[in-house]
């Protein structure tokens, strides 16, 4: 995906954990985190907290999605991804991508990933790997029109 471009459609779960959203949903409304994980992914779990921190922190003025991409075999047992989802306290809602539909539909290779749109649901940052929440926290204020210093 590049900057500007429009949210994907959410389609082709294999299943939703902790409830399922729409585009729709979330377009019009306040601006989105989307974040790519894997229960194989060591970088993912490390992470997660601050992720966690994160949407509790900005709960009122950014929706928070996650998409779990297996990356290989083993990732596709939901059973697993749900354990890991309880494991690492992950209560956004949780799109179960096993034939990688969103994954494609974002062109992401990553995990973790973070997918920044406004509200109007442009693509407004990017970024991979498990550092960045600096640089990330800086992109959301922007979106959210707080400038941080």
């Amino acid at each position: 995906m590049r900057l500007r471009d429009e949210m994907p459609e959410f389609k082709g779960a294999a299943e939703w954990i902790n409830g399922e959203v729409t585009k729709s949903d979330l377009v019009g409304d306040k601006p989105t985190l989307i974040h790519f994980w894997s229960v194989s992914c060591g970088l993912c779990k490390e992470a997660m907290p601050n992720i966690n921190q994160f949407r509790d922190d900005y709960k009122d003025e950014l929706n928070v999605v996650a998409v779990h991409m297996p990356r290989s075999e083993s990732d596709l047992d939901i059973e697993a991804v749900k354990a890991t989802a309880l494991e690492h306290d992950i209560t956004q809602p949780i799109f179960v991508d096993n034939e990688h539909t969103l994954t494609d539909a974002f062109e992401n290779q990553y995990v973790p990933a973070y997918y920044v749109f406004d509200a109007e649901g442009k693509l407004r940052h990017f970024q991979a790997g498990g550092d960045g929440m600096k640089m990330l926290t800086k992109r959301v204020n922007r979106v959210l029109g707080k400038e941080t210093k």
